[in-house]
């Protein structure tokens, strides 16, 4: 009994020693916006907050434990995806979020459906990966073109998302607007859903390829995917300069037997300039640390792409500002003179 009292009292001095090491260090929570759950900025939202958090009490990153930022609790959170995310940035309601290259570019000059809300508190962490638009038709049905879908049913992304504000930008060169599709505002997976049930005719989506809801969709109803003319590709190039060529290679779907001639944007993860410099120094570090790179790999097939090479890459295009605590650390491994 006696031996067993001991025990326990150490036991409790110890708890009492851990749970005062948590309380003197500062729990910090960062809120990270991403996207749906049928696309690709909520796993990789859900990665990257994985690899930068280490809360209160955790083991040291070279004792085995998280080599994120000490004291952070980073927390991916499942949204309208790119404009809504810039919007709750801008506002303090989210501490960082991902985005695609021309919604950033809209939201930080106050441009497209952005105009007249010009707050350029957006500062940029790093560029991630190519997001392509996808336009998915039910398995068998083709289109001529573009303009073919005048009358039909379209889903057009969920209201707030950046892929509706390109899209509709895209769709308008062709002399295609609201007035003239039945259009659908959903996201990726109600749209997949929709599609199955024959209830779309087509729908948009930009994402980083291979997409979850895709991978069900073309595993069970099947579907296609419209390849874009060379003459559409330049005009919707045109429309939203920040989406580039780009291809959908052959077998990214089991069911898809053919490249894919579309587009792609940059998907970036973004913060405001009333970050702290020396918590966003810290969480840069940690995007970009051994352990994050092993969780990348294995985590989801577009974080393969995510790399410190390609960081900063478009950006400057962009006249959208790094954030300095971001600055600071590519500067200090050579990528930033």
């Amino acid at each position: 009994m006696k031996l067993n009292l001991k025990l326990l009292a150490a036991a409790v001095a110890g708890l009492t020693v851990m749970g005062a090491a948590a309380q003197a260090q500062e729990m910090i929570f960062f809120r990270i916006g991403t996207g749906s759950a049928g696309g690709t900025y909520f796993p990789i939202g859900g990665l990257i907050a994985n690899a930068i958090s280490n809360p209160p009490g955790s083991r040291p990153c070279d004792k085995g434990g998280n080599c994120g930022v000490p004291g952070l609790v980073a927390i991916a959170q499942s949204t309208n995806a790119s404009a809504h995310n810039v919007t709750a940035i801008n506002a303090g309601q989210m501490e960082a979020g991902l985005t695609g290259a021309a919604t950033l570019y809209f939201a930080y000059h106050g441009t497209a459906k952005f105009e007249g809300k010009q707050k350029p508190k957006l500062r940029v962490i790093a560029n991630l990966f190519p997001e392509d638009l996808h336009l998915v038709l039910p398995k068998g049905k083709k289109l001529g073109s573009l303009k073919d879908l005048k009358g039909k049913r379209v889903g057009i992304a969920q209201a707030g998302s950046g892929t509706q504000i390109a899209v509709e930008l895209m769709l308008a060169a062709q002399g295609i607007t609201r007035d003239n599709i039945d259009e659908a505002e959903l996201n990726n997976s109600q749209s997949a859903e929709r599609i199955a049930d024959g209830q779309l005719d087509a729908y948009f989506y930009a994402a980083g390829t291979p997409v979850a809801a895709m991978i069900q969709l073309d595993n069970t109803k099947g579907m296609d995917l419209y390849s874009f003319s060379d003459a559409e590709v330049k005009a919707s190039n045109k429309a939203v300069p920040y989406y580039v060529p780009s291809t959908i290679k052959m077998g990214t779907y089991q069911g898809v037997k053919y490249d894919v001639n579309t587009l792609a944007v940059n998907g970036t993860l973004v913060t405001s300039i009333d970050q702290p410099e020396e918590l966003i120094y810290q969480v840069t570090k940690a995007l970009w640390n051994k352990t994050t790179r092993k969780l990348l790999d294995t985590g989801h097939a577009k974080g393969k792409v995510i790399r410190l090479e390609t960081a900063l890459k478009g950006i400057e295009g962009l006249d959208v500002p790094l954030h300095p605590g971001a600055e600071k650390f590519y500067k200090e491994v050579g990528v930033l003179k």
